[in-house]
């Protein structure tokens, strides 16, 4: 039997008779309780205390529950984040730009081609940040902001990385849409940590891409959004409060300058407007080389007729039709590439993809080729009119079950009425055919209405060539650089007669079309055969057949 130390449990009955366990604590004169109970014949054991560690006390009633809080608290967080916009939501006043210097950077003005007046412009910005002294000798200040125009893909952004690469300056970047945000006041606080960051760093080159998501024009009453137009406000200060001799140069990219707010365009913020448009032929073919260099070619490439077929084409276009030939002659196992590869990569950014799958029926087959023709055929056999260069009845991916390519020998600026009356002649020679051959006409056409309609009416409205309304403007285009949406301004009535003079128009040109096929009725049926037989063929062949 050992002693007891604290608590001792012996067996009894309860009130109801039964055998139960008791339990005594320790008692100081637990050695005569033992005794006693050893008389009584009582049954009775020692229980072994547990003994509890002060440290793992300590730690399950404090640090455990601060834990759970604390994780709980950040998981709370996080999820009000994500609802007020990431992560960056609670990062009041920090710009978020992005820093390049010389090193990462890596542009020059000779990564940009087809951008000679551009480059011409901002070389003044470059000299500038190189020798200060020659301008503050004679007192002239550096231009505070430059704002790049033009349609998307021309190499704005690119211009100013060159910018700052040639003036060997650090270089921010940040996008407009960066300075907008859920509560009123942070934009605001954005623009501010950026300029102060500028200035610290002076001399350098800000550029804020997509400005017009912070720039629009305020508009007066209510309903205005206060957070954008506090944010613009804090724009419009900061550009008025540093130093132009300081060499901080902001550079701003926008495909909407109409809609910016006057004070943001005035002297002394964005004093200069470098507009860069779409390039000209010899700005395409440079285009062209500088991403050939990328990649393998052929040493026979002829980058002036990719040029001239690629009219109103991009850099960025340009780029990307690059690339596809590249793809192309991996797939088509060449070593590099080839012209056929730049010209398939033409038709592929065009017309998209070939449908080599695609099912059509003999029937319809022969619809296409003469519609086909009948675009070739008038196209040929009118004076203001560009070559044909190439007629395929190959379905692509966009939709087209054929297309006849016409291209320019040369680059073309402007157009005389005639021409833009014979194009819509050629437009019209599709149905036409049809309509010639076969009786009816189809669905196919859709396009070439669509396209006619639209020179028509521009024609009528916005170009003078019109003899009822002479010089008069009908209709005023807003966002030029996105597509140009047109909306007429003028009287119910007025918009009558447009219609009508439209409308006479088209029918003129689609009579003018019928003509012309009835004239060449065996060629057209030669031509169209021939097609059938080959489903692709070039304007060479297409001439000699017709010259015969």
């Amino acid at each position: 039997m050992e002693d007891q130390e604290d608590k001792i449990a012996f067996i009894g009955q309860d009130e109801n008779g039964k055998e139960a366990v008791f339990v005594t604590g320790k008692m100081e004169d637990s050695d005569t309780l033992s005794s006693r109970l050893d008389e009584a014949d009582v049954q009775y054991g020692k229980e072994i205390p547990k003994e509890e560690s002060p440290l793992l006390t300590f730690i399950l009633s404090w640090v455990f529950p601060i834990l759970m809080f604390l994780i709980l608290g950040q998981l709370l967080t996080r999820y009000m984040q994500k609802k007020m916009g990431g992560p960056n939501a609670m990062t009041f006043g920090k710009s978020n730009a992005k820093i390049y210097v010389e090193a990462q950077t890596g542009k020059t003005f000779d990564d940009v081609a087809g951008q000679d007046e551009a480059k011409e412009a901002l070389s003044e910005i470059v000299d500038f940040l190189h020798n200060p002294s020659k301008y503050a000798e004679i007192g002239a200040s550096l231009p505070k902001g430059a704002l790049l125009v033009g349609p998307p893909g021309t190499g704005k952004t690119l211009l100013a990385q060159a910018v700052a690469g040639e003036a060997k300056v650090p270089f921010f970047s940040i996008s407009g849409s960066e300075f907008v945000e859920m509560f009123v006041g942070m934009g605001a606080a954005k623009v501010r940590d950026l300029f102060k960051q500028a200035q610290e760093k002076a001399p350098c080159i800000v550029f804020i891409d997509e400005i017009d998501t912070i720039g629009k024009k305020r508009e007066g009453g209510m309903g205005g959004n206060d957070e954008r137009e506090q944010t613009l406000n804090q724009l419009l200060t900061e550009m008025d409060g540093f130093d132009g001799k300081k060499g901080v140069v902001i550079l701003a990219a926008t495909n909407r300058p109409d809609s910016l707010d006057k004070a943001l365009l005035r002297p002394g913020r964005f004093d200069r407007r470098i507009p860069v448009e779409l390039p000209d032929l010899a700005g395409r073919e440079a285009i062209l080389k500088v991403h050939a260099k990328k990649i393998k070619v052929a040493p026979d490439i002829d980058y002036n007729a990719i040029a001239r077929a690629t009219a109103g084409a991009s850099g960025a276009e340009l780029a990307n039709i690059i690339n596809e030939a590249a793809l192309r002659a991996v797939r088509c196992g060449h070593f590099s590439v080839t012209q056929a590869d730049l010209e398939e990569s033409v038709e592929v950014v065009i017309a998209g993809y070939q449908r080599k799958s695609a099912v059509i029926s003999a029937k319809e087959k022969e619809i296409v080729a003469y519609h086909e023709i009948g675009h070739a055929l008038v196209a040929a056999m009118q004076s203001d009119s560009a070559p044909v260069h190439k007629i395929t009845i190959v379905p692509r991916t966009s939709g087209a079950l054929g297309y006849t390519m016409q291209v320019e020998e040369g680059e073309r600026v402007l157009m005389s009425r005639e021409e833009a009356y014979n194009k819509i002649a050629t437009l019209t020679g599709g149905r036409a055919a049809e309509e010639l051959i076969f009786g009816s006409f189809t669905s196919g056409a859709s396009n070439d209405i669509e396209q006619a309609t639209k020179l028509a009416r521009s024609m009528v409205t916005r170009l003078g060539m019109s003899k009822t309304f002479d010089m008069m403007a009908l209709e005023t285009v807003s966002n030029q650089y996105l597509g140009g949406d047109a909306s007429l301004t003028c009287s119910p009535e007025t918009a009558a007669k447009i219609d009508e003079e439209v409308l006479e128009l088209i029918r003129s040109a689609h009579e003018k079309a019928i003509a012309i096929l009835k004239e060449n009725m065996e060629k057209l049926h030669e031509l169209a055969h021939y097609l059938l037989e080959r489903e692709t063929i070039t304007g060479e062949e297409f001439m000699e057949i017709l010259k015969k």
